[in-house]
This record gives structure tokens, C-alpha cells and sequence, in this order.
């Protein structure tokens, strides 16, 4: 149920989103109608059709790809005859009479007089939206399509899209009713309702070309990235607890030392007792350690790390985890990383330990390929971690990167509370280097993008992506947030793999660091080379190529292509491989 809460929460969220711009002209040509035979109907269409066609997207099959774009092209025409018949119902007779008398008897919507909406009409104009709507997948909708890749099409998905859905209809649903007073208002006093009329017939039409063009995607990226993403982490930190948990505990508070001076009390936290620790039982194979129990860690303090070595957050928290394990292992701490993969290649044993050695971790490793610990756990983040204490209680958890302060100040009170004499110290500072480098927040205006079709988002080829079969694809100069392929693909599920040498992928984005998850397919190196605005990176090379931007890809992983020495500003990659046989997964940035 709570979740439920939070993705309606997030939906209703969207309001304040530019993604929901391009929709808007459709929806608010609707203003001024009944609501029960118009309004209502044409919004549960588009929460419907939202939620099947992203739950039916779980199944990652090409068919849905082709289904999909069938669907927005269908879409895309409906929206364009609504358009027309709104703009000058004469027009349109004369010019398009079959079509549109067809749009308007199965619509009701050219506004003629004495013409009435229907419940049935206004429902398929909401299908149609829903087939074109696109939200932006912030923290809250991350979660939901997170939780459908790992699980698959199933009815709680379903559920969850549908209450994402039916939040951002909510706040649609207010924002009509109190545009459609106004619409009102304005057709009284001034005599303007044949003008309101073709201004929102106009908007419509600017509203299909955008989309159909593909314009859309990139003015919203001028105008903001993310922009309701602190608003949605607040619904997930103030929301998102344990079904037996007391408040939640991201942070630990100050004043948790009883006075020195009391040295016959034994030290307690207070921090809350989120409920039983569950089974760490479930590992398809241990590193580092020989299988553990929650038997024989009782009167440790223990802290879990769920994390996966591809995702860039949770290579940036591992130096921190690997510093807490080797402060306070002789003090009572045992850190265990239960890695749970995201892509299909992190769940192959050798790409996990090379990974570990890379990355030189030496606490135990639970390969959690499938998910029974994060399962058990109920976790939904990438990285996560719960700070249990010695009597087998989860104290604390922090979902994703940051908050180490007060992380540390946990552990130490937990240790305290277990009897370890440790002492108040100052928190660690770990020599990071690479990837593993905190990210520059306050400059990052471009987001995790994934090349494989079943999250692939804004796509700037001029040819349309094929799923799962091999096509010659070109691209000019992408707008901001915007990537495109070169040469021939095969672009599948997860990943886009390059059939012959001299493929590229191009991205303009807007951050300090680029990273590009990337594997050779058959085993063999890929040498590649990168520019930035056309020119060797020089000093802006990230570490894992040289100034030239040469680098070769020798296993599946991040890498880290781009870090920008000077002023951080939007710049155009392209990264252009020598070799055939590579596979590319997804960006991030920080």
C-alpha cells in the first residue's frame, strides 16, 4: 500500500514537470466540457493506456517495440483530425471531409454547436494521449520501472503504473477543472469562444508536429532536467519505511552520547528499531567469506550493501563501505555486499569477482542473482544499506548515494551500544579516484540514459530503432540529453551491439564526468576512440582513456570516457570504435 501511495504521490508530482507540456494542448482543449461525459472519461483513457503500454514494455519483446510505435503513429493521426476539426470545422469538411466526419462521430470533438461529448468519445481521445505521453522517469517512476524490470509484466506493476498514472490525471483533472472556470469566464465577458476554440485547435497541431517530429524531447531538456526530483525524494524518504518499522532513520541524530560522567548505564542509541533483520540466506555463491547466517553474525553489528558494479552510484559509495570495513572490523562491524545485478551480464560470477578485485574489496560478497535477499529485504534501490545491531534489528537504512556522515555516526553508536569501546572519531575521507570521485552535483543537467530498447529515451537517429535486428543507423548533431547511433546495430533489449568496425554513438549532455557501461561481445578487446566537440579530449579525457581519447574495452563495465578539467558546460561526445563486437548498455554522468 505504500508504495501505491507513493506512486500516486508521483504522479500527481507531474504538474510541476515540463514533460508534461506536450500533452497539456490536448488535454485542456477539453476545458469547459461536462466533466462526467468528457473530462473523466478522456483521463482514465490516458491513465489506462499509460499503464498497459509501460507494463507490456516489462516484457521486452520486440513485438511491443512495433506495437508501441503503431500506436503513437495511430495516436499522432487521431490527434492530428481533433486538431484540424477544432481549428475550422469548414476547413476541415472541405479538405479532409471522410476523415474528419469519421473523427467527429467517433469524437464528438470539432465543438460545432449542439454537438455533445460522449463518455466514449472523450475515453479514446485519452487513449490516444496515453499512447503519447512520456513522463520523466524521476526517483518515483525509476522506482516503479525498476521494480518491472526486475520482476517482469506481473499485476503489481500494473497497479503501480496505474496509480503513477492516475496522480498525474488527478492534478490534470484540478488544473481543468479550474482552466475550464476561466474558459468560461472569458467566453461570457468577452464573445471569444470561436477564437479560444481555434487557439486550442492551433496548439493541438503545434502539440502532434512536436511529437512527431521529436522536437519535444529536446526543448524540455533546455528547460529542465528532472526538476520535481527533490520533490519526489522527500514523498520516498518520508514514505518509503519497513512494514514494522518505527520512523525512518537516513539520518542519525545528534545528542545520541549519555553523559560521561554515567558509567554504570550501558550506552543506548536512539535509533529506531526498524523491525528483524531478514535471511541473508538465498546467495548463489559467496566471495571473500564462506557462506554467513544471521546465526553467526548475532552480537555483531552488521551493515549490508546492496550495490551492482556497473551502476555509477554505487561504485561512488564503495570506497566508503570499503573504508568503514577496514576501520572498524576489529571493533565489531561485519559489512556485507550482497550484490543483485541489474543487466544481464552482471550475473556471471567471473564478472563479478574481477569486478571486486577491481574495485579491491575484501569484506564477503552475497551474489544475489536471484533476488531472494533483496526480496527479503524488500529493497528497490541501487545502493542501499541497513545497519543492523547485535541483536538482529535493523537500526538504520540509506538508500542511495551521500548521507556518509551520518552513516558513520550510526555505525559507531551501534558498535558503542554492542559494548566496543569505540570512541567518537572524525569520519573517514577516502582516497577516490576515477569513477569511484563524488559527483558535481550542482553542474549535472544530464541523466542515466539506457541504450537498449526496453528503456531506450530520447533516440536521435534519422532512422527509427528496430528492435533486435541489425539496421544502418546515422545521426547528425543531437540536441541537448539527446544520443544517436552510427553504422550498423543490432539494438536489443539491454544493449546495442555493433555488427561492423567503424560504429559510433553520439551524445550532447551537460556534466563534469560521462560514463559508458560497455563489454565486447565475443571476448575480444574493442579499441575505440573519443572526441568531445570534434577534437581530441586533451585534458577533459576521463581514466580510462588517454589524452588522444584512446581506450580499448576488455570487459564488461563503466567506463569513465569524459571528465571536464575547466568550466563544465554542454559538450557533443562521440565515441567511434575501431573493432566490431561491442556492446553498449547505458550512460551516466556526474
Amino acid at each position: 500500500m505504500t508504495l501505491l501511495i507513493i506512486a500516486y504521490l508521483g504522479g500527481a508530482l507531474t504538474i510541476l514537470s515540463p514533460c508534461i507540456l506536450p500533452i497539456l494542448p490536448f488535454v485542456f482543449a477539453r476545458a469547459g466540457q461536462p466533466f462526467v461525459r468528457s473530462t473523466l472519461p478522456m483521463l482514465v483513457g490516458m491513465a489506462a493506456t499509460f499503464a498497459l503500454v509501460a507494463t507490456l514494455a516489462a516484457f521486452g519483446g520486440s513485438w511491443a517495440v512495433h506495437a508501441n510505435e503503431y500506436g503513437r503513429l495511430a495516436a499522432i493521426i487521431l490527434l492530428a483530425v481533433f486538431g484540424v476539426s477544432l481549428l475550422s470545422p469548414r476547413v476541415a469538411s472541405f479538405v479532409t471531409r471522410p476523415v474528419v466526419d469519421f473523427g467527429n462521430k467517433l469524437m464528438n470533438a470539432s465543438g460545432k454547436p449542439g454537438s455533445v461529448p460522449t463518455a466514449a468519445s472523450s475515453f479514446v481521445l485519452g487513449v490516444a494521449t496515453g499512447l503519447l505521453w512520456a513522463p520523466c522517469a524521476g526517483p518515483i517512476l525509476g522506482l516503479v520501472l525498476t521494480g518491472a524490470a526486475l520482476q517482469g509484466a506481473n499485476l503489481e506493476t500494473t497497479f503501480l503504473l496505474a496509480a503513477y498514472a492516475a496522480g498525474a490525471a488527478t492534478s490534470l483533472a484540478v488544473a481543468l477543472i479550474v482552466g475550464g472556470n476561466i474558459f468560461a469566464g472569458m467566453k461570457r465577458s468577452l464573445g471569444v469562444s470561436e477564437r479560444i476554440r481555434q487557439v486550442l485547435g492551433a496548439a493541438v497541431l503545434a502539440g502532434v508536429a512536436a511529437i512527431a517530429l521529436g522536437l519535444d524531447t529536446g526543448l524540455l531538456a533546455r528547460l529542465s532536467y528532472a526538476s520535481t526530483a527533490s520533490f519526489e525524494q522527500a514523498v520516498l524518504d518520508k514514505l518509503h519505511a519497513k512494514p514494522s518499522a518505527g520512523s525512518p532513520s537516513e539520518i542519525a541524530g545528534n545528542g545520541m552520547m549519555i553523559a560521561a560522567t554515567d558509567t554504570a548505564r550501558p550506552f543506548r542509541s536512539n535509533l529506531p528499531i526498524e523491525g528483524r533483520a531478514p535471511s541473508i540466506d538465498g546467495a548463489v555463491e559467496w566471495l571473500n567469506s564462506a557462506p554467513l547466517t544471521a546465526e553467526q553474525l548475532r552480537g555483531k553489528v552488521v551493515l549490508v550493501d546492496f550495490w551492482t558494479y556497473s551502476c555509477i552510484n554505487c561504485i561512488r559509495t564503495v570506497p566508503y563501505v570499503r573504508a568503514w570495513a577496514e576501520k572498524y572490523k576489529d571493533q565489531g562491524l561485519v559489512v556485507i555486499g550482497v550484490h543483485a545485478p541489474e543487466f544481464a551480464f552482471e550475473k556471471k560470477i567471473d564478472n563479478v569477482k574481477k569486478a571486486v578485485g577491481d574495485f579491491k574489496i575484501g569484506y564477503p560478497i552475497a551474489i544475489d542473482n536471484d533476488y531472494k535477499i533483496w526480496r527479503a529485504f524488500e529493497n528497490s534501490y541501487w545502493p542501499a544499506q541497513y545497519l543492523i545491531d547485535a541483536k538482529g534489528q535493523i537500526r538504520y537504512h540509506h538508500f542511495g548515494e551521500g548521507n556518509y556522515r551520518q552513516s558513520e555516526q550510526a555505525i559507531q553508536d551501534l558498535l558503542r551500544e554492542a559494548g566496543s569501546e569505540t570512541a567518537a572519531t572524525a569520519p573517514v575521507v577516502p582516497d577516490a579516484k576515477g569513477a569511484e570521485t563524488s559527483p558535481d552535483l550542482r553542474n549535472v543537467r544530464s541523466g542515466e540514459t539506457y541504450l537498449g530498447y526496453k528503456r531506450a529515451t530520447n533516440f536521435a537517429s534519422r532512422e527509427t530503432l528496430r528492435a533486435d535486428a541489425a539496421r544502418d543507423y546515422s545521426v547528425e548533431e543531437p540536441s541537448l540529453n539527446e544520443w544517436g547511433l552510427s553504422g550498423t546495430w543490432t539494438v536489443g533489449a539491454e544493449q546495442a551491439t555493433l555488427s561492423q568496425p567503424g560504429g559510433g554513438i553520439a551524445y550532447r549532455f551537460s556534466a563534469r564526468d560521462l560514463h559508458l557501461v560497455l563489454g565486447p561481445a565475443a571476448g575480444k578487446p574493442v579499441r575505440f576512440q573519443v572526441t568531445i566537440d570534434g577534437k581530441v579530449p586533451g585534458t577533459d579525457h576521463g581514466a580510462d582513456i588517454d589524452a588522444d581519447g584512446n581506450g580499448t574495452v576488455t570487459a564488461t563495465k563503466l567506463y569513465q570516457l569524459v571528465r571536464q578539467a575547466g568550466d563544465v558546460e554542454a559538450r557533443n561526445f562521440e565515441i567511434r570504435f575501431l573493432d566490431p563486437g561491442v556492446e553498449a548498455y547505458a550512460f551516466t554522468f556526474g
